[in-house]
């Protein structure tokens, strides 16, 4: 079957995957690390989603991968948005998550500049266990939180900083008529840092899209209710 790329967000990493493994029984699952993420994180991180969005196409290239399905979470969604506008030829179906077409969000838990003078202020490790539990409706009581804040925690500074900048000056709402591949939506509904009015300006506005909403969940919902999210994710990718 086709391989499945899976693009994490803002202080991810591919370990966040692990419970996505079901997924992998009938296709590969290539889950990547950004530059500066991870376990990446000894890398210069990129200044922008695009170009995250060309490091990821050169990666699965280098590992002999021409077509592939696309899953991309929060900053990880734009950044798959952008490599569906760089090289849509390759990409047989889109899986956007807990994401939107716009960087600087309207309703976000804090803006993107205070996010950045918190993080200079208490330092990366503080940063990432703060932000890690926004991320989860049970914040530091979910069970996978401590998992999920030790990945986050290998983010240094300047990854966080060049992150929040990718992010802050990023937007694909022009793009969005143009996506040709078949597209799934995925949001938690009590997710505090995507609302509704980014989801549904993405399953309104690209052409071919489906939608899958998990209730009680809020940004980490492939966490939160795993079996659920692989359910949906592994029926849109079975769909004739």
């Amino acid at each position: 079957m086709t391989p499945l790329v899976l693009v994490h967000g803002f202080m991810g990493g591919s370990a966040q995957w692990a419970l996505q493994a079901p997924l992998g029984k009938e296709r590969d699952l290539i889950a990547v690390d950004l530059p500066g993420f991870g376990a990446n994180a000894d890398l210069a991180p990129l200044p922008g989603i695009a170009g995250n969005a060309a490091w990821v196409l050169e990666e699965v290239a280098h590992r002999g991968i021409g077509q592939f399905d696309l899953l991309g979470h929060s900053m990880g969604g734009m950044i798959v948005q952008e490599m569906a506008r760089q090289a849509p030829e390759r990409i047989k179906r889109l899986i956007l998550y807990g994401t939107g077409a716009v960087g600087v969000l309207p309703g976000r838990f804090e803006t993107i500049e205070t996010s950045m003078e918190r993080a200079r202020a208490d330092g990366p490790s503080a940063t990432a266990r703060r932000i890690a539990a926004t991320w989860f409706l049970k914040r530091e009581a979910a069970a996978e939180y401590p998992a999920c804040a030790a990945i986050a925690e290998k983010s240094g500074l300047p990854a966080i900083l060049a992150g929040l900048g990718a992010m802050q000056g990023w937007s694909g709402e022009d793009h969005l008529p143009s996506i040709g591949a078949k597209t799934l939506i995925v949001w938690g509904d009590r997710d505090r840092t995507y609302p509704w009015s980014q989801t549904e300006r993405l399953w309104r506005t690209i052409p071919d899209a489906s939608l899958a909403v998990v209730p009680g969940c809020a940004h980490a919902v492939h966490m939160e209710w795993p079996e659920l999210f692989n359910m949906a994710v592994g029926g849109f990718l079975a769909e004739m």
